[in-house]
């Protein structure tokens, strides 16, 4: 029987460069889609997993993402001497229980591979799900679950696995599909980073979801450096691949990488109309906005 995932990273260390300059003072984990940020949605996604503790990979100027994550005494008592109950009570939803968060520095940006080494001692020696906090879904259901629950049954490690245009293949980090285990999980042959659509062996995108045994520190520790002198977290699987089983389990859903500008504005126009008390006013604004040419 494998072993609960019960710990989750999320590496926050990045300087979000592409959202200068309101990022400069501010973490892009802290850009709101809609109401709440992006750490927040992607947080929710691993609680909703059953992850019991988050392990958070900060860097300089994000010590806003902890207090996000603490209580608030002065806020919480202003909002219930003015009887807002419902905002009291939303706070209260979002704020883990204590002992559930442990943060932990990368003082250099040297990549994912990295960040992710930055919390080998707080993982420990069980396996752990690892989620970009810049990538969050829409529809098709929780990914870290269903991820969590094909883990349940094959063991080993997955990674959460998306359709793209197959002529977009050089965009992304591509599996290659091998055998079907149930439905939307499979094998995992290869993984190769921005693949010519000639040369990808599928068009199944990686999207910022993993679930990793912990045999990944050793080989993150050896701190090879690869495609931009940084330490890759795909070239510790691929070394890791040698000896472990890896599978896909394929989403369903719709994932926004809101490290993109437009990723981040095509993720709010969407949540929003998820919403039933934003979703007519927009669809009249955008209405508004696009009539002749807008």
């Amino acid at each position: 029987m494998s072993a609960p995932i019960r710990k989750a990273v999320f590496p926050v260390a990045g300087l979000g460069t592409r959202f200068l300059p309101a990022t400069k003072a501010m973490p892009k984990e802290m850009l709101t889609v809609v109401d709440r940020p992006l750490i927040q949605y992607v947080v929710d996604e691993a609680r909703d997993a059953g992850i019991e503790h988050f392990i958070f990979v900060t860097g300089r100027n994000k010590a806003v993402i902890e207090d996000h994550f603490d209580m608030q005494p002065e806020l919480e008592a202003t909002l219930a001497d003015r009887g807002k109950n419902k905002e009291l009570a939303e706070l209260g939803d979002i704020l883990p229980d204590a002992g559930m968060t442990s943060f932990t520095r990368q003082q250099a940006p040297l990549g994912l591979g990295h960040a992710v080494w930055c919390a080998r001692d707080i993982v420990g020696d069980e396996p752990f799900a690892v989620l970009l906090p810049d990538m969050i879904m829409r529809g098709g259901g929780g990914c870290l679950a269903q991820m969590v629950a094909a883990y349940e049954k094959t063991g080993g490690n997955i990674i959460a696995v998306e359709e793209c245009d197959p002529s977009e293949t050089d965009k992304y980090g591509i599996v290659g599909v091998g055998d079907e285990i149930d439905g939307d999980t499979f094998s995992v042959t290869s993984m190769i980073e921005k693949p010519a659509p000639a040369d990808a062996a599928s068009n199944l995108y990686i999207n910022g979801r993993y679930i990793l045994q912990p045999e990944l520190f050793d080989h993150l520790g050896k701190k090879k450096r690869g495609a931009g002198n940084e330490i890759q977290l795909t070239d510790a699987m691929l070394a890791l691949m040698g000896d472990q089983p890896f599978f896909g389990r394929r989403y369903r859903g719709r994932t926004f990488d809101c490290g993109s500008k437009l990723g981040f504005l095509a993720a709010n126009v969407a949540f929003a109309l998820d919403r039933d008390d934003l979703r007519d006013g927009l669809m009249a604004e955008i209405k508004a906005l696009t009539a002749n040419g807008g």
